[in-house]
């Protein structure tokens, strides 16, 4: 959602919950006021923190020479992860839970990826990479 699209809708809930809210005040409901301000306060931190969030990306890029993982969090400066293919290890659960991790393994370090795909998403992307990772084995660097 753009920040426009944001205002727009915040602004069309705080009309309506004004309107709402001044009916009440007539009818002697005051104390009602104050929860119905949080409630548009609380729906534009909500929507905000989802539109900061959706910044977040990995890139991962498998060539036969090397295995490059980019990591953009919503917020801060670009990561980067470069692996030589023929070592890289894939884990993960199978089948998986909730809490499965999809680990990369390469000479004692790891790194944990696709954390924002759901379990089957992660399981499925798990698979696809070991077998482009075996691919990529079998490919000879010129």
């Amino acid at each position: 959602m753009s920040a426009t699209a944001l205002k727009l809708v915040v602004s069309a809930v705080a009309a309506v919950n004004l309107g709402f809210g001044m009916v009440l005040i007539l009818r002697g409901a005051w104390p009602v006021a104050p929860f119905m301000g949080a409630d548009v306060l609380f729906l534009a931190w909500a929507l905000n923190a989802g539109r900061i969030a959706a910044r977040a990306y990995e890139r991962v890029r498998l060539t036969p020479d090397s295995l490059l993982i980019v990591r953009q969090p919503p917020r801060g400066r670009q990561c980067r992860f470069a692996f030589n293919p023929y070592w890289v290890r894939v884990d993960m659960d199978d089948p998986p839970t909730r809490t499965s991790r999809l680990m990369l393994w390469s000479h004692g370090r790891a790194l944990q990826i696709g954390r924002f795909l759901p379990p089957e998403e992660r399981l499925s992307f798990a698979q696809t990479l070991r077998a482009a990772l075996r691919r990529a084995r079998e490919t000879p660097v010129a």
